[in-house]
């Protein structure tokens, strides 16, 4: 069911009605009273609940109700101070959030800023230090939001995310859109990068910055949205063998990087192998462009089979993978591999212990860089 809503007022009394609802359902709680407008010279907050508990504190929830929540719209300044005060009495007060529906990453956000937060489905994760923990997640929402303005796991949309949370850009104070596009490798539009953009800040992944422009707010937060969104379906996969092995193999490789232009690269577990070894396996993994694809037959030896691979080539669907390689012949005479961050999301999706692996790739090598050019992760 997606039930319309004609006022924010009607938002506001629904979810008020809400949070009683799910109260009630404790049937050690005591006393709730529901007052409305608690605090006029605080805008953020709209209903005040409070309660009791046996032998406990008396419990204030201050709640924020939203028609159509944004991260960005999320109050981030609020009254901390207030809350800390009464925090040394008997009085416990918490934030909470309420909306219609909560996505993910509003529910992460809540989460991430100490907030509770429910919606009219009673989906819920309402917490009270010490007196109560409420969280109901699954429930089928009753209204659904606007669809998002941006396909995180379009091609387009992956330009623009690769170049804004690649570790080598990370020292980049500010991006302008046209910064942005001329990074992008394919170029997108300008239209395009406005869209994503405007995605993105609405999900509070980049903020404005106060000279203009945007800065990237939360790499890792980005990359785990990108990575949910990836569609690692659409590379075509295919398996060959080679009778060429160890450095020999390795080679041939390296004049296949420098003879394909930059558009053969290792992936997933063989990039992960030179930029956090950690998940060991017997074959060789490869982005190779289609048009280079006879010349990679004829280089490395190899002979395209159903079963008994050694060589597993994937052959994208867009030339954005090859963005900003990773090493290569001008560092240690090898073919190069794909940016740390395209592996990371190849692995997660690439079976067996993709996972693991790509939990050690965002551990050893991608949150140090970050965190060494200074961004939060």
């Amino acid at each position: 069911m997606n039930t319309p809503w004609h006022s924010p007022s009607e938002v506001e009394k629904a979810l008020g009605q809400q949070i009683q609802k799910l109260l009630r359902h404790i049937p050690w709680i005591q006393d709730i009273n529901v007052s409305d407008n608690p605090a006029p010279f605080h805008r953020s907050f709209d209903w005040l609940v409070a309660f009791r508990v046996p032998k406990g504190p008396e419990v204030e929830l201050w709640i924020d109700c939203r028609s159509e929540p944004r991260p960005a719209h999320f109050p981030y300044v609020s009254v901390d101070r207030e809350f800390e005060e009464e925090g040394q009495t008997k009085r416990i007060r918490v934030r909470v959030f309420g909306a219609p529906h909560l996505s993910p990453r509003m529910r992460e956000i809540c989460e991430d800023h100490g907030w509770s937060w429910y919606d009219l489905a009673g989906n819920c994760r309402i917490s009270v230090p010490g007196v109560i923990h409420l969280e109901r997640t699954g429930n089928a929402p009753v209204h659904h939001p606007p669809r998002p303005a941006a396909n995180l796991g379009t091609p387009e949309a992956g330009r623009v995310i690769r170049a804004l949370i690649a570790p080598e850009n990370a020292d980049r104070p500010v991006w302008t859109q046209r910064a942005i596009q001329q990074e992008t490798d394919p170029h997108v539009s300008l239209g395009l990068v406005n869209k994503v953009v405007q995605h993105l800040r609405e999900e509070a992944f980049v903020e404005e910055s106060p000279n203009g422009g945007i800065r990237l707010r939360e790499p890792l937060k980005l990359l785990l949205a990108w990575r949910d969104a990836y569609r690692f379906d659409q590379q075509r996969r295919h398996g060959y063998f080679t009778l060429l092995k160890g450095r020999e193999l390795r080679d041939s490789l390296a004049r296949l990087g420098s003879q394909s232009g930059g558009f053969a690269q290792y992936a997933a577990f063989s990039a992960a192998e030179f930029q956090a070894p950690h998940v060991r396996q017997p074959k060789t993994w490869l982005y190779v462009r289609e048009k280079e694809v006879p010349k990679f037959e004829s280089l490395v030896e190899a002979s395209a089979v159903a079963t008994g691979e050694n060589l597993v080539v994937l052959i994208p669907d867009d030339d954005g993978v090859f963005y900003m390689a990773d090493g290569g012949l001008t560092s240690d005479h090898r073919m190069a591999c794909t940016n740390a961050v395209q592996t990371y999301v190849d692995l997660w999706h690439a079976g067996g212990r993709g996972k693991e692996a790509a939990e050690a790739l965002l551990e050893r090598r991608l949150k140090p860089q970050w965190k060494d050019k200074g961004l939060k992760v």
